[in-house]
């Protein structure tokens, strides 16, 4: 439960509030040697303006890939090629896609929703056939189910705060 909360904050980071940031690129997948790759394995990223990224390309064959895994990306950006290097301006927010990217951002909450909830299922499952083997009594199972429920909504709730502040940074001109 707790990994699907370090997730979503790492996601959370490459959610661009109008300056640019390296995570911002970190989770994209680039298409690479015949497997879907991070892009930070295939190049170096870096920030030298507070409105550009560089993203320096290790491989020359592998350019026109990375290019398009940012193009592709629902962030919206534009990159330029430069010989191995690209730059990737960044734009200023307009108030669409401030809310574009609160959507994206709800997106993500969403999916660490779900994470969490199938981690409270396996450990439900686990308690009933526990207690079906007798390994564990029905009190202790009643029990443990409770503490799983409360784990779940404590996670649950970091995941709502953590999404509630992102929008409000997001929002904020």
């Amino acid at each position: 439960m707790d990994g699907a909360v370090e997730v979503l904050k790492k996601e959370f980071a490459g959610l661009r509030t109008g300056r640019a940031s390296a995570s911002l690129l970190e989770p994209l997948s680039v298409e690479a040697y015949g497997a879907s790759m991070p892009i930070n394995q295939v190049a170096t990223i870096s920030v030298p303006e507070p409105r550009m990224i560089t993203v320096q390309v290790w491989d020359k064959s592998q350019v026109s890939a990375v290019e398009r895994a940012i193009r592709e990306s629902d962030l919206g950006l534009n990159p330029q090629t430069e010989g191995q290097s690209i730059r990737v301006p960044i734009p200023m927010l307009s108030e669409e896609r401030r809310a574009e990217l609160a959507k994206v951002a709800g997106k993500y909450a969403e999916q660490a929703r779900v994470a969490v909830r199938n981690v409270r299922r396996d450990g439900m499952e686990t308690l009933k056939k526990q207690e079906k083997e007798h390994e564990i009594s029905q009190d202790e199972h009643h029990r443990l189910s409770d503490e799983i429920q409360t784990m779940t909504d404590e996670r649950v709730k970091a995941i709502d705060d953590a999404l509630a502040q992102k929008e409000q940074e997001i929002m904020q001109v």
